[in-house]
């Protein structure tokens, strides 16, 4: 391991100040140099570029699970731990969302709250009958950027979204606004989101182009499956930089 440490970053320092610092004298490099590589050694090679290409493909989202899952069906036939060790070794890894927390929701405002018309009843019956609004956020090399998304609850579609550096009522107001262009509702279709400040959508009935929506958005909102608001971030946000 200390002979291919050396190999490997031969071209970036002398190999007799590796050598002296690893505590192998560099006669015994260069007789292992001149010896072909094992067969073992050479799956390994040819695993290490797999694993570099579907990482590099990936744009660095994949960790070792869905890298294993690829090269498995692309014939390779190593084991995920083995792929593990790998990645480890040679400091690969996926990338992540940054700092795990960041505050989006502000339950404890003194603000008038609607009420909650959906009660625990998160089913529609047709498309752009409810409406459900979020917000989530990415680490970027910038900083937070914050995503909110309006879900169509039937079709479990994102309608609209909009993305900035902060968590004023335009951020949310945006995402409505593209969702309200994009699919025409009739009358009666209700908004439904957390309570919230910073969405201020009780601002939004005030607008005549928001003519169809019903807006109850700051009702209290229950367990309901938002994965493609999960998928969106994880997709289109978290990719190497």
């Amino acid at each position: 391991m200390r002979f291919r440490f050396i190999e490997d970053r031969r071209t970036d320092y002398p190999v007799k100040v590796m050598c002296r610092v690893l505590g192998v004298s560099p006669a015994g490099y260069y007789a292992w140099r001149s010896r072909p590589e094992s067969l073992r050694a050479l799956a390994n090679r040819a695993l290490l570029e797999g694993i570099q290409r579907v990482h590099r493909d990936s744009h660095g989202r994949y960790g070792s699970p869905r890298i294993h899952v690829e090269l498995k069906a692309q014939g390779h036939h190593a084991s995920r731990g083995r792929i593990e060790r790998q990645m480890r070794h040679h400091g690969i890894r996926a990338i992540s969302a940054g700092p795990r927390r960041c505050r989006t929701t502000d339950s404890g405002h003194g603000f008038p709250i609607a009420p909650n018309l959906l009660g625990r009843n998160f089913s529609a019956a047709m498309r752009n009958q409810v409406w459900l609004a979020d917000i989530t956020f990415v680490w970027t090399d910038q900083g937070w950027l914050y995503l909110a998304a309006v879900m169509d609850l039937y079709s479990r579609r994102i309608v609209g979204w909009a993305m900035d550096d902060h968590l004023r009522a335009e951020l949310p107001l945006a995402a409505l606004r593209m969702a309200i262009k994009a699919q025409r509702p009739g009358p009666g279709l209700i908004h439904h989101s957390d309570r919230g400040t910073q969405g201020g959508f009780k601002r939004s009935s005030q607008h005549q182009e928001f003519g169809g929506c019903d807006e109850r958005c700051k009702a209290q909102i229950g367990a309901v499956r938002t994965s493609p608001i999960a998928v969106a971030r994880t997709a289109l946000c978290c990719r190497a930089r």
